[in-house]
C-alpha cells in the first residue's frame, strides 16, 4: 500500500472481468492508482482506459496493433508496450493488487510473475490453476503472495471460510446452474446447435464459457481450481446443481454448520470482494430479493448425461499435466463445435480420447506445461478431423 492508495494492475483490462473491475475503481477513484493495463488486440479500448485512469503502462499483446496503441497514447504520460515479454515485465512491476484475467495459457507467465512479487493477486484466469496449479500454488507459498479467487464459486468459498480454519472444514460444495440442457436427455442434446448452447439461463458470458457451462465442463475446471485453492482433499469437494444461481457455493464445518454465500449473478460482486479485501466496498449491483425469487432448488449432477465432471475428477486424481491436457483438448473441441465441425456430445468424447492417449512426465516448469498444452491441441485437432460431421 502507498499511503491510503493501492496500486493496481489489470491483465485483460478490456475483457468482461477487466471492465467490471474498472467499473468498481470508478466508484472509489481515491483508493486506487492504476499502474498497468493490458489487452490482447483492442488497442482503442485499451488506450481509452489508459487515458481515463492515467495508467503508467499499457501493454498490447498483438504486435499488429502496437503502432495504433502508440499513436493513440502519444502526448500522454502512459508508456505503450507490446508482446508477451512486456506482459511479464508489467506483472513484475509489483503492483499492490493485480487482476489476472487474461484468457488462456497466455495468462500463465504474467500471473506467475505477479505471484513472485509477493503482493496480492486476484485470479480470474482459470488456466493458472487448471493447467499449472502445482506451480502457481508453490510460487504463492514461496513468495507469501495473497491469492484471491474471483470466480463466483471460489470467491464464495473464500468468503465462507473467513472466520474459520481450513482444518475445520468437513466439505466444500460448488454449485452449478446446470446450464441450458439441465433436464435434457443425451438424445435431446445430440443435435443441439451452438446458438442453443451459448444461451445460458442466468449468466451473460462469452461463447466458450457458455458451452463449458452447457457440458458442465466449467464445473469440472472449477473443481480442479478448488482442489488447489482449498486443501481439504478431493473427496471432500462436491458439486450440487442449483438452477437459480443464487447460492454460489457452500462450506460445511466439522460441527455440521453449513455457511453459504448468496448474491445476484453479477461478477462485480466477487470482484468487489477481492478488490476491497480485507474490507468491503459498496457496489451498484442489483440487491438479492429472495421473496421475488420465491424458491431455491437443488439436485445432484447426472454424471452419465454430463461426463465432463468425471473427466475432470479423473484428471485431478492422475495429477501431473493431465488437467492441462483436459483443458487444452476441451478448448479445441469447443472451438470445433462452435464452428459447426462436430456435434455437441462430441466435445467430451474428444477430451476423453486425448486424455487416454497422452501421459507426459510430471511438469517442473511452465515450459513443460506449454509443451503438453501444444501436443494436446494437436491430438485433439486430429480427433476432430476424424469426427467431423
Amino acid at each position: 500500500m502507498t499511503g491510503s492508495t493501492r496500486t493496481i494492475s489489470i491483465f485483460g483490462a478490456t475483457g468482461s472481468v477487466g471492465t467490471s473491475t474498472l467499473d468498481l475503481v470508478r466508484l472509489n477513484p481515491d483508493k486506487y492508482r492504476v499502474l498497468a493495463l493490458t489487452a490482447n488486440g483492442n488497442a482503442r479500448a485499451l488506450a481509452n482506459l489508459a487515458k481515463e485512469f492515467s495508467a503508467e503502462l499499457a501493454v498490447i499483446t498483438d504486435p499488429d496493433r502496437y503502432e495504433e496503441l502508440k499513436d493513440l497514447l502519444a502526448g500522454t504520460s502512459t508508456e505503450a508496450a507490446c508482446g508477451p515479454e512486456k506482459l511479464v515485465e508489467a506483472a513484475a512491476l509489483g503492483a499492490d493488487w493485480t487482476m489476472a484475467a487474461i484468457v488462456g495459457c497466455a495468462g500463465l507467465p504474467p500471473t506467475l510473475a505477479a505471484l513472485k512479487c509477493g503482493k496480492t493477486v486476484a485470479l480470474a484466469n482459470k488456466e493458472a490453476l487448471v493447467s499449472a496449479g502445482d506451480l502457481m500454488m508453490a510460487e504463492a507459498r514461496s513468495s507469501d503472495a495473497v491469492l484471491l479467487p474471483v470466480d463466483s464459486e471460489h470467491n464464495a468459498i473464500f468468503q465462507c471460510l473467513q472466520g474459520g480454519k481450513i482444518n475445520q472444514v468437513r466439505k466444500i460444495t460448488l454449485t452449478a446452474s446446470g446450464g441450458p440442457f439441465r433436464t435434457w436427455t443425451r438424445d435431446q442434446m445430440a443435435p443441439v446447435t451452438p446458438e442453443q448452447a451459448v444461451a445460458h439461463p442466468n449468466w451473460d458470458m462469452g461463447a466458450k464459457i457458455s458451452v463449458d457451462s452447457a457440458t458442465l465442463m466449467n464445473k469440472g475446471l472449477e473443481l480442479i481450481e478448488a482442489f488447489h485453492l482449498f486443501p481439504v482433499g478431493l473427496d471432500n469437494i462436491d458439486i450440487l446443481v442449483h438452477p437459480q444461481s443464487v447460492i454460489h457455493s457452500m462450506v460445511e464445518y466439522q460441527d455440521r454448520s453449513t455457511l453459504a454465500q448468496l448474491g445476484s449473478p453479477d461478477m462485480r460482486i466477487p470482484i468487489a470482494s477481492a478488490l476491497a479485501w480485507p474490507e468491503r466496498m459498496e457496489t451498484d449491483s442489483r440487491p438479492l430479493n429472495l421473496a421475488e425469487i420465491g424458491q431455491l432448488d437443488f439436485e445432484a449432477p447426472d454424471h452419465d448425461r454430463f461426463p465432463a465432471l468425471g473427466l475432470a475428477r479423473s484428471a485431478i486424481e492422475a495429477g501431473g499435466v493431465k488437467p492441462a491436457i483436459l483443458n487444452a483438448a476441451n478448448e479445441v473441441a469447443v472451438a470445433a463445435f462452435l464452428d459447426g465441425a462436430i456435434q455437441f456430445l462430441d466435445i467430451t468424447e474428444i477430451v476423453s480420447r486425448v486424455l487416454s492417449s497422452y501421459s507426459p512426465p510430471q511438469p517442473i516448469s511452465l515450459a513443460d506445461i506449454f509443451a503438453a498444452d501444444e501436443e494436446s491441441r494437436c491430438r485433439a485437432e486430429t480427433v476432430v478431423e476424424e469426427m467431423k460431421v
